[in-house]
């Protein structure tokens, strides 16, 4: 393997992803929830002939079966991050699927960070060549500090190349 070959092998990379607590089994265990409780109190409802409840309450299983598909679906989202000698890359990948790539040069990149003093990691941000791209933005506070730091590590590792 040629120098600049070993020089463009990424030695740091990241896949930052949203973080979602309710798995799969979870989503079923909960939508089954719902549909017996809608199930149970609606035949009652329909036993005391007060038909309408019994739809309404069904349209009510449906809003959050939708709103959590719709949470799932943004969920998608992730950012691929990867630091060689010569290259920065970060790709955006959209729920849609739809990908953005920015290149820096990792000499001249900067890593910005903004901080709240109670919150912790509230923007982060890669600078350089004019432009300015986000990063980590759907991150919780704790990955936002444990990806920070690996980060400015990788940086500082790849100036020192």
């Amino acid at each position: 393997m040629s120098e600049t070959n070993a020089a463009d092998e990424p030695f740091f990379r990241a896949l930052l992803t949203p973080h979602r607590s309710l798995g799969r089994t979870g989503f079923a265990i909960l939508m089954g929830a719902l549909l017996f409780g809608w199930l149970v109190t609606g035949a009652i409802f329909l036993a005391h002939g007060a038909w309408p409840v019994f739809g309404f309450f069904g349209l009510d299983v449906l809003l959050v079966y939708v709103c959590f598909r719709l949470n799932y679906r943004a969920a998608r989202a992730r950012e691929e991050v990867s630091v060689s000698r010569t290259s920065l890359d970060i790709t955006k990948i959209a729920p849609s699927g739809r990908a953005e790539a920015h290149h820096f040069n990792p000499f001249w990149a900067k890593f910005a960070i903004a901080r709240h003093q109670e919150i912790g990691i509230t923007r982060m941000a890669v600078e350089g060549q004019g432009r300015s791209v986000a990063i980590g933005g759907f991150l919780n506070p704790d990955d936002r500090e444990s990806f920070a730091a690996a980060f400015s590590r990788a940086l500082a590792t790849a100036k020192r190349r």
